[in-house]
């Protein structure tokens, strides 16, 4: 399993543009997304096949 966290972290502090989900990956990773202090400005994009991409929006609020 990945390491969601701290792929959230890097999202949030701009070491990756984005952070892409996959439908099989979605039940891992939303439990952590959920609890992440910043999750309200992560913002997502569902792509065609039932993916979703991720990326950080700094101008919404925090938790």
């Amino acid at each position: 399993m990945k390491d969601y966290e701290n792929l959230l972290e890097q999202l949030r502090q701009g070491k990756i543009a984005e952070l892409a989900v996959t439908p099989e990956e979605f039940m891992d990773f939303q439990p952590i997304l959920m609890k992440y202090r910043y999750r309200k400005s992560i913002v997502g994009q569902a792509q065609k096949g039932g993916g979703v991409v991720y990326h950080f929006n700094g101008e919404q609020t925090t938790a």
